[in-house]
């Protein structure tokens, strides 16, 4: 018998109303949380082929079974809705206080479904919650939001989720914001809040969090943050922040560059995590980390871009916006990541969207004429700015690059569609998967679309890392295929766990992977006996779900595939030159790992395996 059960807070927009229910016990046991748990409501109440910018669509706001806690990195939560970029399973994590605030304000979740007739947000305090008037901050962007809530309701200390003018514009690339600067990025996932006009949840909690066994908790708590101080790779990433990756990445010949045609880009030192660490003033960390990656504010003090100052980028948005745009002016991307987070925007799909567009320039498929004057050269910093805040508004040329790479290309046409780099509609995160070949397999069979998350294969590919109670006791090199289909199998299907749990990738897989500990802290807190090879089976189980999900859209192994320049345009620089992807003997390979059919549909055998 566990021990909490967390509450859900419905609210019904078409209806104004809001109505509570209980976290059932089976769920919490089979599905956790945050991941999991949205996955089972949307599978279950959404309807297939229904219009994700319609009012049937839901919006799930997913906590996990320790977030709020004593453990470290404890205060993620999980957005997960159908993607209207995509048209498939959309989810999307973020970090900051917001999640571990909703569980201290008493609920483990939020599903928002319908429409309202009005510009709304829910305000939520201590058990208690109501719809209100939003026409004052409909139309601002992210930071003015936060502002005007904390001066109506008189807290500073809310903490508040919310869309910008991309979101409200219905933006397929747009994001929510927490946190000033956290984002629940990926998937377009804005655009739906922005469909239902719910412009923000603030959220105020004062409420303890009741655990199973708090001693217990605490004792495993304190193991776990004496690994994380040990950890090697922690002190490069609390100094650099995740841009600690750019200069290594570099010279591993990974660093997308030049819109995936390269892995190397000779001016890296001019954007890597040194760079950023000398116009870093402030550090930040998530509820709970002690790692403190996040750069809370810079200020660029030289050149065109003086001035500008704000929450600092991660890697992939560096990433997105320097190498693969040929950019190594640092000031922009700093500007172009502040406009993403005041407007709302996923930076990992627009800094791809904004290079897209520069090879389109390139190849004469997109001019002068269509950009209004805006030279998109290579590098072009100031071009690159203006392009991201038209995406924003949706103004000129920007209003057609704001649907994603896929719809943009099929467009703009003109056998653009055969460099827009995007899978099942998403676009590609900043990893080239020729360095790592299994990464590769994980972009084409992730459930989201390309996403480095899920498997977050990098290390294990590199350091040849078996992990036995994933499945796989040994990693064939980097750059080999065999094996590959276990391995990706098995990590996608913890890292499912992890987001169920809702905990940080960089943390538990990356750095402190401690499966063991994980589970006893899982165990202590929900009062169920969870082993290893418990929450590994519940990850199987919910990554099977989504792609029943993905099914009933139309997904099959004709989905699960890459764009032609990982399969067939080689590199040409550094240590990943001369390769490709090779994606099919892969794919074969973890069909069979997985127990699908090789159409890549599960098959009864497996789903009965599962409890599905």
């Amino acid at each position: 018998m566990g021990g909490y059960l967390g509450k859900i807070l419905r609210v019904d927009l078409s209806k104004s109303k809001i109505t509570t229910q209980e976290l059932k016990e089976e769920v919490q046991k089979k599905y956790l949380g945050g991941s999991g748990l949205a996955a089972r409501i949307l599978y279950d109440e959404l309807k297939p082929g229904i219009d994700p910018l319609g009012p049937e669509n839901k919006l799930v706001f997913a906590t996990g079974p320790l977030t709020g806690t004593k453990i470290p990195s404890s205060g993620r939560h999980l957005v997960a809705a159908k993607s209207p970029l995509t048209g498939i399973w959309g989810e999307a994590t973020s970090g900051g206080f917001w999640g571990a605030e909703l569980k201290f304000a008493g609920f483990d979740a939020i599903v928002v479904e319908g429409k309202s007739n009005k510009p709304v947000y829910l305000w939520i305090k201590d058990g208690e919650a109501e719809l209100k008037d939003a026409n004052k901050i409909w139309g601002k962007n992210v930071y003015q939001t936060e502002d005007i809530i904390w001066e109506t309701l008189g807290d500073n200390k809310i903490i508040v989720s919310s869309i910008g003018p991309a979101g409200e514009k219905l933006v397929k690339i747009s994001c929510i914001v927490n946190d000033r600067d956290r984002a629940a990025g990926r998937c377009g996932l804005g655009a739906v809040m922005g469909s239902k006009k719910l412009k923000a949840i603030a959220v105020r909690g004062t409420k303890e969090i009741p655990v199973e066994d708090p001693e217990k908790l605490k004792e495993n708590a304190k193991k776990f943050r004496e690994a994380l101080k040990a950890n090697f790779m922690i002190e490069g990433v609390t100094n650099q922040g995740t841009n600690s990756a750019t200069a290594s990445l570099n010279m591993m010949g990974t660093l997308p560059t030049q819109y995936y045609r390269e892995g190397v880009f000779d001016q890296a030192d001019k954007i890597d995590g040194n760079a950023l660490q000398q116009i870093t003033t402030k550090k930040f960390a998530c509820y709970g980390c002690p790692v403190a990656c996040g750069r809370g504010h810079v200020e660029v003090k030289t050149g065109p871009y003086a001035g500008t100052a704000g929450g600092g980028p991660e890697y992939e948005t560096i990433a997105a916006f320097g190498s693969l745009c040929m950019n190594s002016e640092l000031g922009s991307i700093v500007k172009a990541g502040i406009i993403c987070d005041q407007l709302g925007m996923d930076t990992i799909s627009s800094g791809n969207i904004v290079a897209f567009a520069m090879e389109c320039y390139e190849k004469g498929i997109l001019t002068d004429k269509e950009t209004e004057g805006l030279k998109l050269n290579w590098g072009n910093h100031e071009a690159l700015v203006k392009l991201v805040e038209k995406m924003g508004m949706k103004e000129g040329i920007g209003e057609t690059l704001s649907e994603g790479v896929r719809n943009a290309s099929k467009k703009l046409g003109k056998e653009s569609e055969k460099f827009a780099m995007h899978v099942k509609g998403l676009e590609t995160p900043l990893h080239e998967p020729k360095g790592y070949k299994g990464l590769g397999l994980g972009y084409a069979t992730s459930n989201r679309g390309a996403c480095h998350l899920r498997p977050a294969s990098q290390l294990v590919e590199m350091m040849a890392t078996a992990r036995p109670e994933l499945g796989f006791d040994k990693v064939s090199g980097a750059y080999d295929v065999e094996g590959k289909g276990l391995v990706i199998k098995g990590l996608q299907d913890f890292k499912t766990t992890v987001d169920s749990l809702v905990l940080c990738s960089f943390i538990y897989d990356l750095y402190a992977y401690l499966p063991d500990e994980l589970a006893k802290m899982c165990t202590a807190a929900t009062g169920y006996d969870f082993g290893v090879a418990d929450l590994v089976k519940i990850g199987e189980r919910i990554f099977n779900l989504k792609r029943l999900f993905n099914v009933r859209e139309g997904i099959s192994k004709k989905d699960d595939r890459l764009p032609k320049r990982f399969l067939e345009e080689k590199t040409t620089k550094g240590p990943t030159a001369g390769q490709t992807v090779e994606l099919e003997p892969m794919l074969n390979e973890y069909y069979a790992a997985r127990g699908w059919d090789d159409n890549g549909i599960p098959t009864k055998k497996k789903l009965s395996e599962l409890g599905l």
